[in-house]
């Protein structure tokens, strides 16, 4: 039984569809669950979609409007008018008009989670379409009756034992009759809302079912050959690796790597199922596999950039040292709005993060540290995180930057630079 994981690049348009099931069809003597993301550039429409509604800015019907038109013109171009299809993915637009309808809820994590959500129901629906149009037999899933969560949104916790429980009662028998299309990133509480698993977290769920059903293997299928030691869109000259070892991996993705999810790993990892990346434009290549015994060879340093940070600077207001009782506090308020340390640096007086900027958690964090604490910092940097490094890399890196913060370990360096 093998589990396949389809990113948003995969299945932007038409062709990326005909391409999917193409793909598909190389394994199609094979038990095949597959998991799919929200299609091209849709999660981001979406959370543009939210943010507009949650301030009642007169550009939500249009950005709505564009997002239908960009899914009907793909299926326009797969389905005759009459396929049922274009019924379905109508009936589940609809799920945003009727939040819309309503004045914003509070919480804007929850709003977050119920309409970004429909990006991934609404691909999954077309991408189970065609495959039975093409003579794959699938079935589509509802992943919110199976992967069972807290009410944290934008970041929900599995709840192992109750999401174990749900795949293994129903999972394989649907498996005997055929393909399985399910939904990444998403899960379900116990109230039936839905929950998001963190950006990117696709990946995560296949991990999920790959380790509830004891799958032979998962694949994530990329636009990239596999995994390779910087991101190409940002570093020339990168080299694909052929295999890592389920730690390397863990490290890279915890410093931020985004061809897999950090989650992703550690389920694989207890059950001793490797993890292949692959490129959805050449299946029949290699791609890099992930697994116990993988080994890692550095023929250069592998090379991580998050953007979007900001440089939290906090001082006590009587200009005390900072001390333990201070970075409980601390610490206590960015577990409060989830707020991620990517970078950290305490001196006598100061203590310095490097976090992820996400604007209504960090309004939020401001409040509650300047209560206590003197706060300054500076946003649009980045962090740039260099494994395996020599000293070659770290100096072709810099360059004209400027480093607001430096960490050196003995197989890590980490910057932060405008």
């Amino acid at each position: 039984m093998l589990v396949f994981k389809f990113g948003g690049a995969s299945v932007k348009d038409a062709n990326g569809m005909v391409n999917l099931a193409n793909v598909v069809k190389r394994y199609q003597d094979q038990q095949l669950l597959i998991v799919v993301s929200a299609m091209g550039k849709t999660t981001n429409a979406l959370e543009k979609l939210t943010k507009a509604y949650v301030n009642h800015e007169d550009e939500l019907h249009v950005i709505f409007d564009d997002l239908k038109k960009y899914h009907y013109a793909i299926l326009e171009q797969l389905f005759d008018p009459s396929d049922a299809i274009f019924d379905e993915v109508a009936n589940t637009f609809v799920e945003i008009d009727w939040i819309i309808e309503e004045e914003p809820h509070d919480d804007y994590d929850f709003i977050y989670d119920q309409i970004v959500s429909i990006g991934e129901l609404v691909s999954t629906r077309i991408v189970n379409a065609y495959l039975n149009k093409t003579g794959l037999k699938s079935q589509w899933l509802d992943v919110r009756g199976y992967v069972h969560t807290d009410n944290t949104y934008r970041e929900g916790s599995v709840q192992w034992d109750k999401t174990r429980a749900s795949i293994t009662r129903d999972i394989p028998a649907l498996l005997q009759k055929g393909m399985v299309v399910t939904q990444g990133f998403l899960g379900g509480t116990s109230e039936n809302f839905t929950t998001t698993l963190g950006r990117e977290g696709s990946d995560y769920t296949a991990s999920i079912f790959a380790a509830c059903l004891g799958a032979e293997s998962v694949t994530t299928w990329k636009d990239v050959p596999g995994i390779l030691n910087g991101d190409p869109k940002f570093f020339e000259d990168t080299i694909k690796f052929d295999e890592l070892s389920y730690t390397e991996a863990i490290e890279m993705t915890y410093y931020g790597a985004s061809v897999i999810h950090p989650k992703t790993i550690k389920p694989l990892q207890n059950a001793k199922i490797p993890l292949f990346v692959k490129s959805f434009n050449h299946p029949e290549d290699e791609g890099t596999v992930i697994k116990e015994d993988g080994k890692n060879v550095f023929l250069k340093p592998v090379i991580i950039l998050k953007q979007n940070q900001v440089l939290l600077s906090l001082s006590a207001r009587d200009y005390s040292f900072i001390s333990e009782d201070h970075l409980s506090s601390i610490f206590g308020l960015f577990a409060k709005y989830q707020v991620k340390v990517n970078m950290m640096q305490t001196s006598a007086l100061s203590f310095s993060v490097c976090i992820d900027f996400y604007e209504e958690r960090f309004q939020k964090l401001l409040l509650g540290l300047n209560v206590d604490f003197k706060t300054k910092y500076n946003q649009d940097l980045s962090l740039i995180t260099v494994r395996h490094y020599s000293q070659s890399s770290i100096s072709e890196l810099i360059n004209n930057r400027v480093i607001l913060l430096e960490q050196v370990s003995r197989n890590t360096v980490q910057m932060v630079v405008k």
